[in-house]
C-alpha cells in the first residue's frame, strides 16, 4: 500500500481572517463554519491562528470590545504545521506531542492550503495508530516544571 501524504485527506477549502479584522468578524465567522480555529492569513502569508477559545480568554475575559479589537491582538503567533507532502504518520505523531486537534498545512512555499484534524487522521490510519492519537491528544498536559 503507498504511503499516504497529508493532501490526500486535509480539508483544503480552508477559511481565514485577516490580522485587521475585528474580533466579532472572525467569531461570526467561526459560528457560521461552526468551528472553533481559523488560521490568520496576512495576504498569502500565514501568520498564526484564532480560536474561540483565544477570543474568550483574551479579549473577552479582559473587557475588550470585540468589535474594536484587531484578530492580530488576541491570536496564537507561530503556530505548529505539518507540510501537504509530509506522511500522514508522520503529521499524527506531531499532532500527538503538540497536543492538538487540528494542524494547519503548508505547501513547500510555505503557504496555507489546508487543515487536517483528528477525524481525517483517524478515519485514514489503523485502528491502533488512530487511537493512540486520539489518546495522547486528549491526555491532559503537563504542568511546565520551574
Amino acid at each position: 500500500m503507498a504511503t499516504q501524504r497529508v493532501s490526500d485527506v486535509m480539508t483544503s477549502d480552508v477559511e481565514v481572517v485577516r490580522p485587521s479584522d475585528s474580533l466579532r468578524v472572525a467569531a461570526e465567522k467561526m459560528r457560521v463554519l461552526n468551528v472553533g480555529p481559523i488560521p490568520v492569513c496576512d495576504g498569502d502569508e500565514l501568520v498564526g491562528i484564532v480560536t474561540d477559545r483565544d477570543i474568550v480568554i483574551r479579549a473577552v475575559a479582559q473587557g475588550l470590545d470585540a468589535e474594536r479589537t484587531q484578530v492580530a491582538q488576541a491570536m496564537t503567533r507561530g503556530v505548529e504545521f505539518v507540510y501537504d507532502d509530509d506522511d500522514l504518520t508522520q503529521a499524527a505523531q506531531k499532532m500527538r506531542a503538540s497536543q492538538i486537534r487540528r494542524i494547519l498545512v503548508l505547501n513547500r512555499k510555505k503557504r496555507l492550503v489546508g487543515i487536517l484534524s483528528l477525524g481525517d487522521v483517524a478515519a485514514e490510519l489503523s485502528d491502533q495508530e488512530s487511537g493512540r492519537t486520539l489518546e495522547e491528544v486528549s491526555a491532559p498536559s503537563q504542568p511546565a516544571q520551574p
